[in-house]
């Protein structure tokens, strides 16, 4: 009986630590400092066939694109969402924005169905 409330427990500690991330608030800045690498979270479901892209050029004086990788929400079930989550490199001081948008599937070039502008601050 022990042995069974203890895996109980254990079960129950890494499904509430094995949570998505929390998914960027775009009305709050984003400081950071020059080196830093800091991310952009956002919800997302590629099952769908919608996803999320860069929509404006960066500013390459302030910050660089690094990666974007997709989390799954916990548990993993078919067609369940997770999170995008871009990560950025902080090159030079100043301020500028990163705009991403929520691209519908289709093969013809087509405008974002949502857009979120974050902006950054680099000291």
């Amino acid at each position: 009986m022990k042995k069974i409330i203890g895996l109980l427990l254990i079960s129950i500690l890494l499904t509430a630590c094995s949570r998505s991330v929390k998914p960027s608030d775009p009305q709050v800045n984003i400081s950071t400092g020059i080196g830093q690498e800091f991310k952009v979270v956002l919800e997302s479901n590629p099952s769908t066939g919608y996803h999320w892209e860069i929509v404006d050029e960066l500013d390459g004086s302030i910050v660089e694109f690094g990666s974007r990788e997709y989390r799954a929400d916990k548990p993993i079930t078919v067609g369940s969402g997770g999170s995008d989550v871009f990560i950025f490199k902080a090159v030079g001081a100043g301020e500028t924005t990163i705009a991403l948008g929520y691209y519908p599937p289709s093969n013809d070039p087509v405008d974002p169905e949502q857009t979120k502008t974050f902006t950054v601050v680099v000291k």
